[in-house]
């Protein structure tokens, strides 16, 4: 709204505040089915089957197969399928807005570094659908396979790891895009020089006050003979 449609009014604080209520409250109706299947499950830990591990995973009975698979659709859409989509079309526009049209005036070396910072945020925004995809599409297709097609992938132990990894893999999307957007500032390595910089400033100064007051405190002691 702010790149594409830069003239158009603010949104107001009533309309932010029910989209963050909203942000928070639909995850976690979402999750409530996942939420109440979830319990207890065995899984074989060594290749004898002997010893087993208890894991917490979402048990579904035969008879809400077909209830199951409508609600991973649905999640699968809801959380992968409509993200991709609508960052892909919102990220085209931006993208165009900022890589495609000239920075109005003569083209001075000030102009020529807006140009430059444009760019490196197109950059950023395709590095994070980019990642996006990357993290996410292997836990998603794995969990399908597993779930659609069970002959595919056994319920052994080496599967249950790859889960875990390729978990991993999915929630450091997160990290990933902090990365992203920090990286497209291109004062984020002055930023830190400058919170250090002022640490040791202040610390300095802490110290030369500390010295001036000792200074002080001394000279107006009175001076007497042994």
């Amino acid at each position: 709204m702010a790149i594409v449609h830069p003239l158009k009014p603010r949104m107001k604080y009533q309309t932010a505040y029910w989209i963050i209520f909203g942000v928070w409250i639909i995850p976690i109706l979402i999750a409530v089915p996942s939420a109440y299947f979830a319990t207890e499950h065995e899984y074989p830990h060594s290749a004898l089957g002997h010893d087993k591990k208890i894991f917490c995973a979402q048990i579904w009975s035969a008879d809400q197969q077909l209830m199951y698979r409508s609600y991973f659709l649905f999640i699968f859409i809801v959380e992968f399928l409509g993200p991709v989509v609508t960052m892909s079309i919102c990220y085209a526009r931006i993208s165009r807005e900022l890589w495609f049209k000239n920075v109005p005036g003569f083209p001075t070396e000030q102009l020529r570094k807006r140009l430059r910072r444009r760019r490196r945020t197109v950059v950023a925004l395709i590095a994070v659908l980019v990642a996006y995809v990357m993290c996410w599409a292997p836990y998603y297709s794995f969990t399908l396979l597993r779930d659609f097609y069970p002959a595919l992938i056994t319920r052994g132990r080496n599967s249950l790891v790859v889960f875990y990894i390729i978990e991993c893999i999915a929630m450091s999307n997160g990290v990933i895009n902090t990365l992203c957007f920090v990286s497209v500032r291109n004062n984020a390595a002055k930023c830190f020089g400058a919170v250090k910089l002022a640490n040791w400033r202040s610390l300095t100064r802490a110290i030369v006050g500390k010295m001036a007051e000792d200074d002080i405190r001394t000279s107006s002691m009175r001076v007497t003979e042994d």
